[in-house]
């Protein structure tokens, strides 16, 4: 007999909302409440109230987005800022069956020193958000709100000419020739923005640096970051700045007499919120030079591994007293900084910088500019899976078990708009979308078909990557020669496995096989990303990272320990939270860093993924 999870509470319904500011010194102009997919502007009541009453009152499901989106003024009309202020579904659920059914509730949030109420009715004539046709209106993409408040990161790199800065944005977005049009004395406008096709989730801003005779430059820097600061909308604002500098040799000088100045502004506050982060270029550089101070008998009497530990140590002990100690003289103890370098084996030294930056936006931001800071990176395979999850978390993932969302539609459509959100957060340079293809959707539905329905083995820790690489090299070995085509046992252009067409319910069967969606789509996309390495996608590169896969050992552990998870599951359980944990458990279990990915790829034998071919092997 099938096992049913606990059903869903009864949808609440929305009578009224209103916002109370009178206690901020803030004049909110515009606010716009979301249930879903209807936004409804709330008028205003009083000077300092705004208020919307809905008549008949509109439903609200768990798994339905509510949020507020505000327009305000500072007290005395200087600044405009906007603000998107979230509500948690759950907790709303959890209080209003707390206080039973009376037939009036209200639910109560502060933000900042905002009030907001929003009354629920006991009605049962409520409205859903639909089309004007009375269809129910397609599901919404988390991502595809994201980017709608915030479609790109916004960064400026100063730095002299020479510096390194275009092999630093080359690397860090996986784009080529970022600024090499551009990276000639003189040439730097600031105002300039720069968006690659390549990878148009960052728009990139050039200063020429401070160098002597320049000093005006810190006052054109100065001035574009005030601009940006007071822009009202979040895609038109600063996000950070990558202060550039070449680790000098010994007894060089780090700063000139503009860049101590800038320094100081940042130290003194006059630069406000924006993140700024100082990169030292060229670290690969310093490292040669430490290892040829070594003596003979040093290098003969270590291993190699002991070899790079002693060249780094000394390498960060020379770092700190030729270029530390200045900047925080001039910037403070805790000026952010990294060492970096983009040549080849020490790749892995761009993840630090990313992480920090990212860091340093998600504390002076809005959520979605963290988001769109972790999309546009292509350095970090981890934080792509953090940042899948932080999405995840926001909508879908929270309620797999029993979401509202999904009533009444069919499997693939559910599943499409989970697929949607993770391929975005990994933005691969995928210029004719085949990884939002029917095929390559209908290959990880087919894949978690034929995964689930394998007896499982009893779950076993393997060491992570290891085995990835293996298999790729196998299947590679194994083609009959360089242009040969990857074969995947699960085909991509036949019809869906028969529960993808099925309309959704709260089944376990149906629970295990979201579950199984999720994790291994996120692991097919870190095995494109190792073996991809930012080029553009081919049908041939997707199909080597399904089949390797499918054929490591991993794809055969992961289904085992979700079977193991829903076998666990009773029937009086609260199945959501715990789903939603196991996938954050398994995501970053297997999730690969950025340095074990640099060695990884050291490993993987050349094949030629350039060259494309169809989904399928045609027979002959």
């Amino acid at each position: 007999m099938a096992k049913f999870l606990h059903t869903s509470p009864r949808p609440l319904h929305i009578s009224g909302v209103s916002v109370d500011f009178s206690k901020s010194g803030k004049d909110a102009e515009i606010a716009e409440i979301r249930i879903g997919n209807l936004h409804t502007s709330i008028e205003r009541e009083a000077r300092k109230t705004l208020r919307q009453t809905f008549t008949p009152p509109v439903e609200i499901s768990l798994g339905d987005s509510l949020s507020l989106h505000l327009q305000h003024k500072s007290l005395f009309g200087m600044k405009t800022g906007h603000e998107d202020v979230y509500f948690d579904i759950e907790d709303i659920f959890r209080v209003s069956s707390a206080r039973g059914e009376p037939s009036k509730q209200e639910y109560i949030k502060f933000h900042k020193k905002f009030k907001i109420v929003v009354e629920f009715s006991r009605s049962t004539t409520a409205k859903r958000a639909v089309s004007s046709s009375g269809k129910i209106l397609e599901l919404q993409s988390t991502t595809d709100e994201i980017i709608r408040i915030c479609p790109r990161f916004r960064i400026l790199v100063i730095g002299k000419t020479g510096v390194g800065k275009s092999s630093l944005i080359n690397q860090a977005f996986g784009v080529e020739e970022a600024l090499s049009s551009h990276d000639r004395p003189g040439d730097a406008d600031i105002n300039t923005e720069f968006i690659s096709e390549q990878n148009d989730k960052f728009v990139l801003h050039d200063s020429k640096g401070f160098e002597p005779g320049a000093e005006d430059n810190v006052k054109i820097v100065q001035d574009f970051i005030q601009r940006r600061r007071s822009e009202p909308a979040l895609k038109d604002q600063l996000h950070a700045v990558w202060l550039c500098f070449e680790i000098p040799r010994a007894g060089g000088r780090l700063l000139e007499t503009g860049t101590e100045a800038f320094l100081t502004l940042k130290r003194d506050g006059k630069l406000g919120n924006i993140p700024v982060v100082v990169v030292l270029t060229k670290y690969d550089m310093l490292l040669d030079r430490v290892e040829r101070t070594l003596d003979n008998s040093a290098i003969k009497r270590s291993s190699k591994d002991a070899l790079k530990k002693l060249v780094k140590k000394k390498a960060d002990a020379e770092l700190k007293n030729i270029c530390i100690r200045p900047l925080q003289e001039f910037a403070g103890r805790h000026i952010p900084h990294a060492a970096i370098s983009t040549k080849g084996r020490h790749k892995e030294t761009l993840a630090p910088l990313i992480q920090m930056t990212e860091n340093l936006v998600r504390q002076n931001f809005e959520p979605e500019v963290s988001v769109m800071t972790s999309i546009a990176q292509r350095v970090d395979p981890g934080l792509k899976i953090n940042t899948s999850i932080e999405v995840g978390k926001r909508r879908y993932w929270k309620v797999l078990a029993s979401s509202a969302a999904f009533k009444n539609r069919v499997v693939q459509d559910c599943l499409n708009v989970l697929h949607t959100d993770i391929v975005a957060v990994w933005n691969f340079h995928d210029p004719y979308r085949y990884l939002h293809s029917k095929e390559f959707r209908t290959l990880i539905v087919n894949m978690v078909d034929k995964l689930d329905d394998e007896p499982a083995s009893p779950a076993q820790t393997i060491a992570i990557g290891l085995p990835m690489v293996g298999t790729i090299a196998g299947i590679t070995s194994a083609l009959a020669g360089p242009a040969a085509p990857i074969v995947v046992p699960i085909a991509a252009s036949i019809v869906l496995a028969l529960w993808a067409r099925d309309v959704y319910q709260t089944s376990h069967a149906v629970l295990r096989r979201f579950m199984c969606y999720i994790v291994d789509l996120t692991l097919v996309l870190q095995t494109l990303y190792l073996i991809s390495e930012s080029r553009e996608l081919s049908r041939r590169a997707i199909k080597l990272a399904v089949a390797s896969y499918l054929a490591s050992p991993m794809s055969g552990e992961v289904h085992t320990k979700i079977q193991e998870y829903e076998r666990g599951l009773s029937f009086l359980e609260r199945a959501d939270r715990g789903t939603l944990d196991k996938i954050i458990e398994l995501m970053q279990f297997y999730s690969i860093g950025a340095e074990r990915i640099s060695e990884l790829r050291a490993q993987i034998p050349a094949v030629g993924l350039y060259s494309d071919e169809s989904w399928e092997v045609e027979k002959m």
